[in-house]
């Protein structure tokens, strides 16, 4: 599925930036979850698909609701037994430095996920940087097989205002990252209350409603 069009575009980007990291392991057990087949990609990493050995799945986070969703669907719709969970946060590059809120989120995040799945490996970065840059680097320097974003749903007073230019510069971003990432890399929105499921995008496919 990696060949599927892929668009190789390297961005030349000294990397000079300040980066901490932290790492759960854990045995091998409990059930594995694979990717649900829509047009654009297919299954990932599950045995049944003839694809086999670990794969890294890289997800944004921050401390943002749609972020941990995003998270939290990866880990259970992408990540199976034996992969790796890498959990990426990017600080500003004003910053003078890391915050102990960043670390204690990682770190919070990164033990959420073990408790929930022990069967998949996590670590989780924080670097100091451009955030787009940042992204982009990390996932061709960590041989990144799946990306995932979270997406928050568009404001209706901004669109109300804007009309067709109410896009916001992190959808530019997440979108940006879709269409552009070295690897495959999937935009997650939860649906809002009273709807079930998830709007799930790709670079071949735009908000495709998966219902688990």
């Amino acid at each position: 599925m990696q060949g599927s069009g892929s668009l190789l575009k390297q961005l030349s980007v000294k990397e000079a930036w300040k980066s901490t990291s932290s790492r759960w392991g854990g045995k091998d057990k409990g059930c594995e979850a694979s990717l649900s087949q829509m047009e654009g990609f297919a299954k990932y990493g599950n045995e049944d698909s003839g694809m086999v050995g670990k794969k890294r799945v890289m997800v944004l986070v921050d401390h943002t609701s749609h972020s941990k969703h995003a998270m939290m669907w990866a880990l259970t719709h992408v990540a199976n037994k034996g992969d790796l969970l890498t959990l990426l946060l990017v600080l500003p590059p004003h910053r003078g430095s890391q915050s102990s809120c960043s670390t204690y989120l990682v770190n919070h995040l990164g033990s959420l996920c073990k408790d929930c799945k022990p069967e998949v490996e996590v670590e989780a970065l924080v670097i100091q940087g451009p955030k787009l840059a940042t992204v982009m680097s990390q996932v061709k320097k960590l041989e990144v097989s799946i990306l995932v974003l979270g997406q928050k749903k568009p404001s209706p007073l901004l669109s109300c205002l804007c009309g067709n230019n109410s896009i916001s510069s992190s959808e530019e971003f997440a979108e940006y990252c879709i269409n552009n990432a070295e690897c495959l890399a999937i935009g997650v929105r939860k649906r809002s209350q009273g709807n079930n499921g998830y709007l799930i995008s790709t670079r071949w496919q735009k908000n495709f409603w998966l219902l688990a």
